[in-house]
């Protein structure tokens, strides 16, 4: 049984400014969506985040919304929070299969996302999901979306060295021409 796993939980990254970070959820089930946000902003706290909080119809949109958000150059990450339960079409299987694999490819072209959509069978598996003081989905999406931004931060590219000229604080590159 899963729930009866001892998972290892690795400490929350140090920053040296407080991330900026873009929660984009879906209400559809309102009171899954706000435990998802309630554990999210937790965690987001406890590094001194910058949330903001951007609502969307429903899991199919969460990427586009964070490709839309992230233009705006004022986000460092994102957590996705939402909920999909099986029904009675494939339907499920769609929205599902393909919300996952638009945040994975986004992740893999360099977003730092923390996915915590669920996917589940019934109300009873999102519910205890979504609750902070149970599974708290929501704040580990957010401490995964902590953990890709530190990873990004320490292996980011550098800016070039250059050849070692540097022009004198009055000179421009036109006075050498």
């Amino acid at each position: 049984m899963a729930s009866s796993q001892e998972h290892t939980t690795l400490p929350l990254p140090a920053f040296e400014m407080p991330p900026r970070v873009a929660i984009i959820s879906s209400p559809y089930y309102s009171d899954i969506a706000a435990g998802l946000l309630t554990g999210a902003k937790a965690a987001l706290a406890q590094v001194d985040a910058e949330v903001t909080v951007i609502d969307v119809p429903g899991a199919l949109e969460i990427p586009t919304a964070i490709v839309l958000a992230d233009k705006s150059d004022r986000f460092d990450a994102y957590v996705a929070l939402g909920c999909v339960i099986r029904g009675e079409t494939t339907h499920y299987d769609i929205v599902a299969g393909e919300s996952s694999r638009a945040i994975q490819t986004l992740g893999l072209g360099g977003f730092c996302i923390g996915n915590g959509i669920l996917t589940v069978e019934d109300m009873d598996q999102a519910e205890a999901r979504a609750n902070p003081e149970k599974m708290n989905k929501g704040g580990g999406a957010a401490e995964a979306a902590l953990h890709l931004l530190a990873l990004s931060q320490k292996y980011r590219r550098r800016a070039p060295k250059g050849t070692g000229f540097q022009l004198a604080s009055n000179e421009t590159s036109k006075d050498i021409a």
